[in-house]
């Protein structure tokens, strides 16, 4: 099971890299978390460089993909080198997710027609132009294509890939592991409320 987080240049390390460390609470032999960049290193916003664990091609074969978000998102969708390869997501055949300013790259993708979408307060403009509904909420899924707005909520999107994937009670672990110390009932119960109303009726795990 391959999970790819694509992590562009002025990539948003809390988007990429909580995500990643809430994936990667699931300890088993065939599960696998890669950030997927379109070159062997990219730069954060903050300066932070990350090497490349798998390509986008690979993360266009992955069995889930969540797109981060970053200050220059507005370039990527400008990128035909990379649109073209990220034509190749297919909902169809992947759990797709985007983080914040990844909405864009949905939306220019074609796949949020139809489909509202969460992001950011500094993105919401440019997704509105885009012809997308823009949510105020920080999570919300039709399907297998799921959005989430703001920083923090990059855990929605992580447990909402390990519940399709593994189950709730999997994702409400990771949460739990991962939440402050006095305050984990809280947290899972909140990322709960946020995801259950839109998952599939039963929870179903995808083999």
């Amino acid at each position: 099971m391959h999970i790819a987080i694509l992590t562009f240049d002025g990539y948003n390390e809390l988007d990429s890299l909580i995500a990643l460390g809430v994936l990667n609470r699931i300890k088993t032999d065939d599960w696998r978390v890669t950030i997927a960049t379109p070159s062997p290193k990219v730069t954060s916003m903050n300066g932070v460089v990350v090497e490349q664990m798998s390509t986008l091609e690979e993360a266009c074969a992955a069995d889930a993909v969540i797109v981060g978000s970053g200050i220059a998102t507005r370039e990527v969708v400008e990128t035909p080198a990379i649109m073209e390869v990220l034509r190749g997501l297919d909902p169809s055949r992947q759990l797709i997710g985007a983080q914040c300013s990844g909405a864009l790259v949905l939306a220019r993708l074609g796949l949020l027609d139809d489909i509202p979408a969460c992001t950011d307060l500094t993105t919401r403009p440019w997704v509105v132009a885009a012809g997308i509904e823009v949510l105020n909420q920080p999570f919300y899924a039709r399907d297998n294509i799921a959005t989430a707005g703001g920083c923090l909520s990059s855990q929605y999107l992580a447990a909402w890939i390990i519940t399709r994937l593994q189950g709730s009670a999997a994702a409400e672990d990771a949460l739990h592991y991962v939440a402050p110390v006095g305050e984990k009932e809280e947290y899972v119960d909140r990322a709960r409320r946020n995801i259950t109303p839109y998952l599939p009726a039963p929870t179903q795990v995808r083999s």
